[in-house]
């Protein structure tokens, strides 16, 4: 089972504030049900053009972040 991320944290708590469905977004998006059900789940492994197509719905867009590191950096 995929371990709830941040990504899947957050297009599941946009999707219910815009009173949408998994399929409603699906649907809007033009993605397909399952792509949604995995993003939500945290898989690891997503298209990030598929992504973005999502994201845009709410006006979001995926970007870089900092990240904390520990001693290994480059």
């Amino acid at each position: 089972m995929a371990e709830k991320t941040k990504l899947s944290q957050q297009v599941k708590l946009l999707r219910k504030q815009y009173g949408l469905t998994q399929e409603d977004l699906s649907y809007k998006s033009g993605v397909g049900l399952r792509f949604v059900r995995d993003m939500e789940q945290g898989k690891k492994t997503l298209r990030m053009d598929k992504v973005n197509t999502v994201l845009a719905l709410f006006g979001k867009e995926l970007g870089v972040v900092e990240q904390e590191r520990g001693g290994d950096e480059l």
